[in-house]
């Protein structure tokens, strides 16, 4: 992917400091390498980055060393002693992750007869290097400010979705030759769903007026707790004076604050 980006940063002439790519390129890296089940450049980032992390709640460091932990166990009886002196690793997420690291140290008891014979069996499922990859770019584009999901690939996608309706309904205007019906820029002429998956922000519709709210007319709340529009709230207005239609508590009209979805 990475050559991908490349290329159209040359395509688009674009002039991008190396500085600026170098983030990129390290979490590229580290990804790559836990694909390649190596645990290493993931943990020293995540040490590197452990304040910022514990600040959004980051489990990630804890996931990384249970991993590690669990390709102790992989070890067998030859690797018992050092999984439980690996296990002093865990003393920072103790607080968080006890039942988690209670089980991991309950797994040691099974390494003499094997941990695939035990009730841990479970620990040695594939699927946590599937799942610490995952953890690993969710936290890191958090902690970048990124979005997860490619912006350029949901654009397509949302594309692709919306595309044969858009074809349709352009089908149904020209025949019946009401092509002038769809002339504001901002704006379908119908309402594409494109699941949920693609709902970015949320949207507040006016109870009132039965509106999506907009930048020009932006939700506002009354002294009451209760939300209705800009353009709402200016027609309930009389002389500077508002009753909620929902309450309905009388409250001056200049009381009522913007909100932010």
């Amino acid at each position: 992917m990475l050559d991908i980006g490349e290329q159209l940063i040359q395509d688009a002439r674009l002039q991008i400091d190396e500085a600026q790519k170098e983030p990129f390129f390290e979490l590229n890296r580290i990804l790559e390498a836990l694909k390649q089940h190596n645990l290493f450049p993931a943990l020293e980032w995540a040490k590197r980055n452990r304040e910022r992390l514990q600040q959004q709640s980051s489990a990630l460091e804890f996931k990384l060393h249970r991993l590690h932990f669990i390709e102790l166990l992989k070890g067998g009886p030859a690797r018992q002693m050092e999984a439980l002196l690996y296990s002093r690793n865990f003393e920072p997420f103790a607080y968080r992750h006890a039942k988690e690291i209670q089980t991991l140290m309950g797994s040691l008891l099974y390494v003499q007869q094997g941990v695939h014979n035990s009730p841990y069996l479970h620990l040695l499922d594939p699927i946590h290097w599937l799942d610490i990859c995952d953890v690993f770019t969710r936290d890191a584009c958090q902690l970048l400010g990124l979005s997860v999901e490619s912006p350029l690939s949901v654009a397509f996608a949302a594309g692709c979705i919306s595309l044969p309706s858009l074809l349709n309904i352009n089908h149904v205007m020209k025949q019946r030759q009401c092509t002038n019906v769809w002339n504001q820029k901002d704006e379908l002429p119908i309402e594409i769903d494109l699941g949920g998956e693609t709902r970015y922000h949320s949207i507040f519709a006016c109870p009132i007026l039965r509106q999506q709210t907009t930048e020009t007319n932006p939700p506002v709340r009354l002294v009451c707790g209760h939300v209705i529009s800009r353009d709402a709230l200016n027609k309930l207005n009389t002389n500077n004076k508002v009753k909620c239609p929902y309450c309905p508590m009388e409250q001056n009209a200049v009381d009522a604050r913007p909100v932010q979805f």
